[in-house]
């Protein structure tokens, strides 16, 4: 009996890397809604500024002599494409009244580099970078924050001196599952984007358990807000600042613009989480042996850093003691070399100590792929050069799909695997559903 094969192409470095699987075998593709793409954003962002979410328009908001800050998220987040956005938002803000002198942007850098003169233009585009002041935040810069109390947990609020003094405060962003806090947008250009590195840190180790051991939050996840310690923590931070307007976006998965929400910072950032939730929550019905995913190819599997986060979403496809196979080329394996350097503590416990006692985002995003590779066998198809990192980071290095297909046929421990494949691994989340 002749069984058909079905072929996939996944991404890898700026190629494909091609493979089949029997069809008897395939449990899922996992793929994002093929969501239609706003057909014109400008009247869309338009409308969401005139119709906006709990909230009086834009241009009724401010007045004459009003100083406005604009937050603006940083160089890793120009899928935003604030370009498109940010006119839009001067020119209603000048119908208010606000002259473009009396508008500031802050990039919101939260604990990431300065960003350059040149970024400033891809972030913000040439028009607004002629119009008005653009600055980086800056979360060492302590002579330059302001103090607004503790929150419910103790963290102690230091946020920008431009954003805490000023009349109005707009935020703007993008909403994608985030595995840290449910939900990117929102909130987070507040913390951590506009706050002090004392913030950031004692904010962000509530990722992890009350105690050593214990491991990630285990409400710390894509697509979960409810019970995430760090999430609510953010939320009581960003209450002290009480922005006046939101405008965010969610992208299609081809990174087009699926919907403008615009008002309320917190219930027009939740009606944008329900959207992403539409595209990128994908309904599963039982969880495969093997799961075959891709970082998404340059830049996304530029190196191990940026592949924590299809490394996530793998977890949730696979039975535990299963095995994901994962392509990423990591074309830049010791980038960023604050990252590289959590992978010398040998072990989950001891890197959690270090993590604890030091705590930082990529040691978190370490920390998380390891025990990601805890929780089965991961192979990972990449450059041969990069076969001593991967096997620090709890995974077994291949160069090829050949190799990685016969390895996982041995280790997932049946004859006749269900596998399923995920072409999109960055951005869907498999969403398991009770029977």
């Amino acid at each position: 009996m002749n069984i058909k094969e079905h072929t996939f192409c996944l991404k890898y470095g700026q190629g494909e890397m091609s493979f089949s699987i029997p069809e008897n075998q395939l449990l899922h593709e996992i793929v994002g809604v093929d969501y239609p793409p706003l057909e014109n954003v400008e009247e869309a962002v338009k409308h969401a500024l005139l119709h906006p979410i709990d909230s009086p328009p834009l241009k009724e908001l401010v007045k004459s002599g009003n100083k406005v800050t604009i937050c603006v998220s940083d160089i890793t987040r120009v899928w935003q494409k604030m370009p498109v956005v940010l006119p839009l938002v001067l020119d209603t803000l000048n119908e208010g009244g606000v002259a473009d002198s009396d508008v500031t942007i802050v990039i919101a850098v939260g604990g990431h580099r300065q960003n350059t003169e040149e970024e400033f233009i891809q972030i913000c585009g040439q028009e607004v970078f002629d119009r008005v002041k653009i600055v980086n935040h800056d979360a060492w810069d302590e002579s330059n924050m302001v103090y607004l109390g503790k929150t419910s947990r103790g963290t102690e609020v230091w946020v920008n001196k431009l954003v805490a003094e000023a009349d109005r405060v707009i935020l703007t962003g993008g909403i994608i599952y985030h595995y840290m806090v449910g939900y990117g947008g929102g909130r987070k250009s507040i913390l951590p984007g506009i706050s002090s590195i004392k913030t950031i840190r004692q904010n962000h180790i509530l990722a992890l358990g009350p105690n050593l051991g214990d491991g990630s939050d285990p409400n710390a996840v894509s697509g979960r807000t409810r019970g995430c310690a760090q999430h609510e923590d953010m939320m009581e931070t960003a209450a002290f600042v009480q922005p006046d307007f939101l405008i965010n976006m969610v992208p299609t998965a081809k990174g087009e613009f699926a919907g403008i929400f615009a008002g309320n910072w917190v219930s027009a950032w939740q009606e944008g989480t329900k959207l992403a939730d539409k595209i990128y929550g994908v309904p599963i019905e039982e969880k495969a042996d093997i799961v075959i995913t891709t970082a998404g190819g340059f830049p996304k599997d530029i190196n191990l850093y940026q592949t924590g986060k299809t490394m996530d979403n793998a977890c949730y496809a696979v039975k535990d003691g299963g095995v994901v196979i994962l392509l990423s080329e990591c074309a830049d394996i010791n980038e960023p070399p604050e990252f590289t350097e959590w992978f010398q503590y040998g072990g989950l416990y001891e890197t959690e100590k270090a993590l604890r006692e030091n705590f930082t985002i990529p040691g978190w995003v370490a920390f998380r792929e390891m025990e990601c590779g805890a929780k089965g066998t991961f192979i990972m198809v990449t450059k041969p050069e990069n076969a001593g990192l991967i096997r620090k980071a709890n995974m077994i290095p291949v160069t090829n799909m050949e190799d990685a297909l016969r390895l996982a046929y041995e280790k997932c421990g049946t004859r006749q695997p269900k596998i399923t494949v995920m072409p999109q691994g960055a951005n869907t989340l498999p969403l398991l559903q009770e029977k």
